[in-house]
């Protein structure tokens, strides 16, 4: 059998969800997850840019799901790395993060992103090595993905960094510079400085 799509449950009698990759050499059919709540599952889910059901179904969210699902088998979009994905539930290890990228999705470990930068619509993402990606995600969806135990701090509304890159603090001209080879410059805002201070404990 050869599915184009397969709804699999996260939690069953015999086996998890994300032992499936143990019953195939290669994923090549996408996936639906359905799940009653669980944190881990669904943080695992939204960092990978998957659509999921939430039991009880919602009828609306099904056929919105199914709709998603059709355009993107049409496009012959990339498949999503599913083993990252379901190592992610499994270990509840958060380290990498799936981007969609001009008609792609790329594989990025959370620990190389620098900072990530409004664009409109769209979100900068400064990577090591002096890589800058595009996404069509926007500012607040990294806000809301991006694990909350990670050094991830909103320093203005254009602005997502990351703190361990942190190289140099001005507060006079509102900014902070990022990493040594690559030297991002961003914003800090007023109004977010006395919470920058006392997590970097200055």
């Amino acid at each position: 059998m050869k599915p184009n799509v397969v709804f699999l449950d996260v939690q069953m009698p015999n086996y998890a969800g994300y032992e499936i990759v143990n019953f195939f050499e290669k994923i090549d059919f996408e996936i639906i997850f359905v799940t009653a709540y669980d944190h881990y599952a669904i943080k695992a889910f939204e960092l990978n840019a998957i659509d999921y059901l939430v039991k009880p179904i919602d009828r609306k969210k099904l056929a919105l799901t199914l709709s998603k699902l059709e355009n993107q088998i049409k496009n012959q979009a990339a498949l999503i790395d599913y083993q990252t994905l379901l190592k992610s539930i499994k270990d509840k290890d958060y380290k990498k993060i799936i981007i969609p990228e001009l008609g792609n999705r790329r594989i990025v470990d959370i620990d190389n992103i620098i900072a990530l930068e409004a664009d409109g619509a769209y979100s900068k993402i400064y990577l090591k090595e002096n890589k800058i990606i595009t996404t069509s995600k926007n500012l607040k969806y990294f806000e809301d993905v991006l694990p909350k135990n990670i050094s991830f701090f909103r320093s203005h509304r254009a602005w997502i960094i990351n703190l361990d890159y942190i190289t140099f603090f001005n507060k006079t001209e509102l900014t902070i510079t990022l990493a040594k080879e690559n030297k991002v410059k961003s914003k800090i805002s007023r109004a977010r400085i006395e919470d920058f201070e006392k997590i970097i404990n200055l």
